[in-house]
């Protein structure tokens, strides 16, 4: 299984070019400022632009205008830029992506459940077991649930943690916004049910309410 991130709708993208030429670059990098109302000066440091990818897939790049980079991997986005900018504006040019609100959410019966947020992108999805503090004992390892919207709808991957087989799955490397979800096995469900206080039922309740909004979203 290999590794690439495949840029989708409401991804933020930092998109930087760099050149010899500093100056015939920064059309192409450009920075957001807070100012001052009082003062009229900048506050604070000048941070990197994000590009919103647009529900049909558009970034709205300087210069350039509209591009299609929804559906692309980046080294195909970083190949289109290149395109446009090279030589019409750019003799040459290095390209880097980023996608600066890359996170996936672990829910169910682990350890710590929550959205994390991923600065490197390159995560798998042991990586986020890891991150939520590994699955608890009742936890079900060999049936774990990873949802990913691909081509605008959700699809459901099962995962066997416990097999080999899971270094060649498709959601062994995570997409952002991944959901994983972790099921409790049968005797924690049942030891919930006959509680007295329900208070795991209910906490399982809630879960299972969370997944089927994510399932159902548009």
């Amino acid at each position: 299984n290999t590794y690439k991130t495949i840029y989708k709708p409401d991804d933020l993208l930092q998109i930087t070019i760099s050149t010899d030429d500093v100056e015939s670059s920064q059309p192409f990098n450009l920075p957001v400022v807070t100012f001052s109302s009082t003062t009229n000066s900048v506050i604070g440091t000048p941070k990197q632009q994000d590009y919103l990818v647009d529900k049909d897939g558009f970034i709205t790049f300087p210069v350039i205008g509209k591009l299609k980079i929804g559906g692309l991997t980046r080294f195909e986005a970083v190949n289109l830029l290149k395109s446009k900018l090279i030589p019409a504006h750019l003799k040459k040019a290095i390209i880097n992506i980023r996608i600066s609100n890359f996170k996936i959410t672990v829910s169910g019966d682990v350890k710590k459940p929550g959205t994390f947020t991923i600065p490197y992108e390159r995560i798998t999805i042991l990586d986020a077991i890891g991150l939520a503090g590994d699955l608890n004992i009742s936890g079900q390892r060999n049936n774990v649930l990873v949802v990913r919207e691909e081509n605008g709808k959700k699809t459901q991957y099962r995962v066997n943690m416990l097999s080999n087989k899971i270094f060649t799955s498709p959601v062994y490397y995570l997409q952002q916004n991944d959901f994983i979800y972790v099921e409790p096995n049968t005797s924690k469900v049942q030891s919930a049910a006959y509680n007295p206080n329900y208070s795991v039922l209910i906490s399982i309740s809630s879960v299972l309410i969370s997944l089927i909004s994510i399932l159902t979203r548009k």
